[in-house]
């Protein structure tokens, strides 16, 4: 099979890919992996999270920024043409603290991003008196919180399915369980394609460009493609409450009322390799403080439990590389996903295509791993 773009990863980043390019009339097969393979799209908090990001690095806040901005437009044109709600509310997102010390040192660190940023960087303080107005069940050991305006929260498995299903309706071909050997130059008789991807179970395809966006498995194939690919995983634990009455309004980066009624409590940054198994300390410590943060938990039953994988660069950024080698060849890897699936979709083919309206991605490039 001949394609424009070969995407290796079917997962939210390969997929917002995917359908952007079709969008703008390209030819696109995704190789996706076995089941077998880590897969964060499947295990993620489903945040759409400005606040926090880029404290080191304001061109990260900004591209954060750009893709929340654009995720309404984005979910309404996937569910128009799927009829898949993926669930998105974006009425802004909370820190919560337990000292007030903990909360102005967070203060201090957004104010100084915020100034860095033109003073675009919406966020207010609440404390307790305030937030139990918003929140009526928080605990009295929450000192207060920060809300930021651009956060939001979606369901990550619609969104999933739905780019699925609408990669597929443009006319792109999702290859599930193909596990991706080798790339090399394509020989002569080979059409327009510049390369040909090998697959285990003998899957041949050709094609004018190919994307590396296979999270973990990036980092065994990068180097191949002649990338420096300095990843790692990142184990993160999850526990789900029983479905419950409305209690939790807006989101926050631990704890969050999902669409159905489940409450999400979350999540461990674990250097553990490549195990994510769930252990017992880490899901008592994990629902201690939920019930901390709103008491009413503490009665809810606990349903759910599970470990993923995070993709983390060597300094947590996004990597958007071109390989020195192949040219044509990119790869594309984050652990903001969700966040950044809007930016993937609308924003970044034009960087893959070399437009004039391509965004300025020099920061992510690993040439900031140099040396």
């Amino acid at each position: 099979m001949e394609t424009d773009y070969a995407i290796i990863g079917g997962g939210v980043v390969g997929l917002s890919l995917a359908w952007g390019l079709l969008r703008r009339g390209r030819s696109v097969t995704v190789l996706d992996g076995s089941d077998g393979s880590f897969r964060a799209s499947r295990g993620n908090f489903g945040l759409i999270w400005v606040q926090s990001k880029g404290l080191n690095e304001p061109r990260y806040a900004r591209w954060s920024q750009r893709s929340a901005a654009a995720w309404a437009g984005f979910a309404e044109e996937l569910t128009a043409n799927t009829g898949v709600d993926i669930a998105l509310e974006q009425r802004g997102g909370y820190d919560f603290h337990f000292t007030e010390e903990s909360l102005a040192t967070t203060i201090a660190s957004y104010e100084a991003l915020r100034e860095r940023l033109d003073g675009d960087y919406p966020f207010e303080v609440l404390g307790n008196n305030a937030l139990r107005k918003e929140e009526p069940a928080i605990g009295p050991g929450v000192a207060g919180a920060i809300l930021h305006h651009q956060d939001g929260h979606a369901n990550p498995l619609r969104l999933l399915m739905a780019l699925a299903a609408d990669t597929r309706r443009l006319g792109g071909k999702v290859l599930n369980g193909v596990t991706v050997e080798e790339v090399t130059p394509a020989g002569a008789g080979s059409g327009n394609a510049a390369y040909e991807i090998r697959c285990s179970n003998g899957t041949i395809a050709r094609a004018t460009k190919v994307i590396l966006s296979a999270g973990l498995g990036s980092i065994e194939l990068g180097p191949r493609l002649g990338f420096l690919a300095p990843l790692r995983p990142q184990r993160g634990q999850v526990l789900i409450t029983e479905k419950l009455p409305r209690l939790i309004n807006r989101p926050s980066g631990t704890i969050r009322q999902v669409n159905e009624g489940g409450v999400q409590i979350g999540a461990t940054n674990e250097e553990v390799g490549f195990d994510d198994t769930v252990t017992l300390p880490q899901m008592a410590a994990l629902a201690a403080d939920a019930a901390r943060v709103f008491p009413p938990l503490a009665n809810a039953n606990m349903v759910r439990a599970w470990g993923a994988l995070r993709i983390l660069s060597r300094d947590g950024l996004p990597i958007y590389q071109e390989s020195p080698q192949l040219p044509g060849v990119y790869l594309v890897t984050c652990h903001s996903g969700i966040t950044l699936a809007a930016a993937h979709a609308r924003l970044l083919p034009d960087w893959l295509e070399g437009s004039a309206a391509a965004p300025d991605l020099s920061a992510f490039s690993e040439a900031r791993f140099a040396g």
